[in-house]
């Protein structure tokens, strides 16, 4: 069967550059040296009876990282930086992530302590490796690469072809013809990606093979990597013969297990291989590759995409290897594992057949110029064995002085880059930050996760059977569909809170710029307040804290406020400070103070120059990307300034305080402070009322309070509510300016999930 010649005669060639990834991560947990450590795995990642992004291999300082399978690459190696980021913010400060598949700094065996799973015979498993192997061994990590291929390409070659009439078996045997091709032509993999080429002569029972200074492409693919030994040989010439050859290593005892066969290529998509005959191979697992340490997730996208076509072409090759040529690999494979990955490798030419071969693929079946370009710069790497992964990983050893001190150093730099923006998962960079602060805490306890809108928000939780939608981090099924419909609009807001029984300042509404302003009348020389009648995050809100006295001041704040919304109001402004209070079921769990957006005087710089100084602060950026805002100089900036007897050009006094604004909302350029534990229990409970009046579960509250020690009157005097808010920010209380940072998300998952173990 001409594969290649049916997917060009049926047009298939967009569906055959498709498929499924998936990532799979081991690591070892290591000291600041690059020793391994040995303390158990993390119990802030929760149970590993269910995690599905955070394991442990075999010992308990291994850790194993996997991503959800994902039908672009890109999708999958943002998963695998997100997963990294959650690992490495959570691990202690003095641990991290070695980025070399060869461990250094080992211990003594006695004190390496196997994966303390729940189910005990995992736990035999991983102690009769030790027995047949030794811990040593197993203490070699890797990049597992899963790829399937997409199901409507199968099926339309099924369809377009006499061969095979049975869809099982034709399905078992393309992706055959990919396993067999693939370890006949793997060591090509190595000599472009390997990056094993010494370890620390503690690792070797019998004394290190290496002679003083050499290097080898892949000690870990090598005899003394994690290999079964030479006479365990299974079939791959067909489903029934792999299944029979398998089955009798371990039924002689050769094997104790299935997974015990560690072939650089599993068929997946079963327990047991016998399912296959019946049930079909589902996908492919490629076990080849060491990490790339200069990476800091072990492997770029750069190489994940080159591995992907190079699959592709183990199909679109005219030939299938047969048994005989699968050894051929597994011996050539060996053969270039030992080689000086500083040399040209003795198979150059078949390499760069291959490889011409992939290129002339990729041009039949309209590939990106970018595929191409990846796969002409690999090929010059035959003639170039300097420019290889593991001839620049040498150099950079001797360069470090040593190959535990080099890890060490990557390690630790891979740490710092992971906590550059530390409250931002980077790659889901684009969602708002108490998303990313959801995402963050559900991929640490072991939530399973689905994005179903990334623009909008919008996640699906799954623990077990039991699934929940969030959408903006804290709208959940338990509000009830009208309380952001109440919230939404603050003059139904006032008319609610004002039945219930609460504090709100009187206000007049207005539905246009003219009637507003020929009202000015009424308030001029009163403190008052201009804002939207529906609006969130203070936008088109104008506050004259010293009360109102320029009829075209207050014109121009009625002329924002109508930018917001097509009704406005203006009310009574309260005097005290602002606090806002996030609310969760019958629970206060946060208290911050809210200091307008100000900066302070040197005697030297203007309004302007402070104000771009401050913004420079690494926290401040758009708002919904940063847990602080920048501040602007807008119209209503210019109003405050007036207000206080300043323009933009003005230079304040050294320590002087220049009020920006005169609302507090951080998403106007305020400074947060926490004040939870500050703040007197009655207006907690205030807050708390305030909620379910709302008929809210989530809820963020806005009181003005003049002293937050004496304990709530009902009066005016004593406190206000300015606002009951929907979906509220989080962020600002996770990392505030000042003050205990709220993890209010975990909040969140446990209302939504109080089956979770803790």
């Amino acid at each position: 069967m001409n594969l290649r010649h049916i997917i060009k005669q049926n047009h298939l060639e967009l569906l055959f550059r498709q498929g499924h990834f998936g990532l799979e991560k081991e690591s070892q947990r290591v000291h600041r040296d690059g020793s391994v450590v040995t303390s158990e795995h993390p119990k802030a990642f929760g149970k590993r009876s269910f995690h599905p992004y955070i394991q442990t291999d075999f010992a308990e300082s291994q850790l194993e990282l996997i991503t959800p399978p994902n039908k672009k690459l890109e999708d999958t190696f943002r998963w695998l930086q997100t997963i990294h980021e959650v690992v490495l913010r959570t691990l202690p400060e003095d641990e991290f992530i070695f980025p070399m598949s060869m461990p250094a700094g080992l211990p003594p065996e006695k004190d390496i302590k196997v994966a303390q799973l729940e189910n005990p015979e995992d736990v035999a498993y991983r102690e009769h490796l030790v027995e047949s192997y030794g811990a040593y061994k197993q203490m070699v990590s890797g990049i597992h690469y899963n790829f399937q291929l997409d199901s409507a390409l199968i099926d339309a070659l099924f369809h377009t072809q006499n061969e095979y009439q049975n869809a099982v078996e034709f399905q078992n045997n393309l992706y055959l013809k990919m396993a067999k091709n693939f370890l006949r032509y793997q060591w090509i993999l190595l000599y472009l990606l390997s990056a094993t080429p010494t370890a620390e002569a503690n690792y070797f029972k019998a004394g290190s093979p290496l002679k003083p200074n050499q290097y080898v492409r892949s000690l870990r693919s090598s005899q003394y990597g994690y290999v079964n030994a030479p006479e365990i040989v299974v079939s791959f010439d067909s489903i029934p013969k792999y299944v029979e050859t398998l089955e009798h290593w371990v039924n002689s005892g050769k094997l104790v297990a299935e997974k015990e066969f560690y072939s650089n290529v599993r068929l997946r998509g079963a327990k047991k291989a016998r399912e296959f005959l019946h049930t079909g191979i589902q996908y492919l697992e490629f076990r080849l590759f060491d990490l790339n340490p200069f990476d800091p997730y072990g492997m770029n996208l750069h190489d994940a995409k080159f591995v992907h076509y190079f699959i592709l072409l183990m199909i679109w090759l005219e030939e299938t290897a047969d048994q005989a040529g699968v050894e051929l690999g597994k011996a050539r494979l060996m053969e270039v594992a030992f080689e000086d990955p500083r040399r040209e490798t003795a198979y150059r030419a078949e390499g760069e057949q291959i490889l011409n071969a992939l290129i002339d693929m990729l041009k039949d079946i309209g590939a990106d110029e970018s595929a191409v370009e990846i796969a002409q710069e690999k090929l010059s790497q035959f003639a170039r064995p300097e420019q290889t992964l593991c001839a620049r990983l040498v150099a950079a050893i001797e360069q470090a002085g040593g190959y535990q001190k080099l890890g060490a150093e990557l390690a630790q730099r891979h740490k710092a880059q992971a906590f550059e923006r530390f409250y931002a998962l980077t790659a889901f960079d684009n969602m708002e930050l108490s998303t990313q602060a959801l995402m963050f805490d559900a991929i640490q306890k072991g939530l399973e996760m689905e994005i179903l809108d990334e623009n909008d928000q919008f996640l699906r939780l799954q623990f077990g059977e039991h699934f929940e939608y969030v959408k903006n981090g804290n709208m959940t099924s338990r509000d009830s569909y009208i309380s952001p419909l109440i919230m939404e609009n603050k003059v139904v807001t006032k008319k609610v809170l004002e039945k219930a029984g609460f504090n709100v300042p009187k206000s007049l509404e207005f539905t246009g710029i003219e009637q507003a302003v020929a009202s000015y009348g009424l308030f001029e020389g009163r403190p008052v307040v201009i804002k939207p009648k529906s609006t969130n995050y203070g936008l088109g809100i104008t506050i004259f804290q010293q009360g109102v006295h320029d009829r075209e001041d207050f014109a121009k704040a009625v002329e924002i406020a109508f930018r917001e919304d097509k009704e406005i109001m203006v009310e009574d402004y309260l005097s005290g400070t602002e606090y806002r209070f996030f609310v969760l079921g019958d629970q206060t769990l946060a208290v911050l103070l809210r200091v307008p957006a100000n900066v302070v005087g040197d005697g030297v710089h203007t309004v302007s120059e402070l104000v771009a100084a401050k913004n420079n602060h690494p926290l401040r950026g758009d708002g919904s990307r940063t847990p602080l805002k920048k501040i602007a100089l807008g119209d209503i900036e210019r109003l405050q300034l007036k207000e206080q007897g300043f323009t933009v050009d003005s230079i304040p006094a050294e320590g002087q305080i220049v009020q920006l604004r005169a609302n507090s909302n951080i998403s106007t350029g305020g400074d947060s402070i926490d004040m939870t534990d500050e703040m007197h229990p009655s207006y907690k409970a205030l807050a708390v009322g305030i909620t379910k009046a709302m008929g809210a579960a989530v809820c963020g509250v806005d009181l003005i309070i003049p002293d937050l020690k004496k304990p709530a009157e009902p009066n005016l005097q004593s406190w206000g509510v300015i606002e009951a808010n929907f979906n509220p920010m989080m962020m600002m209380h996770i990392f505030p300016y000042q003050g205990k940072s709220r993890r209010l998300t975990q909040n969140v998952i446990n209302m939504l999930f109080p089956e979770l173990p803790s």
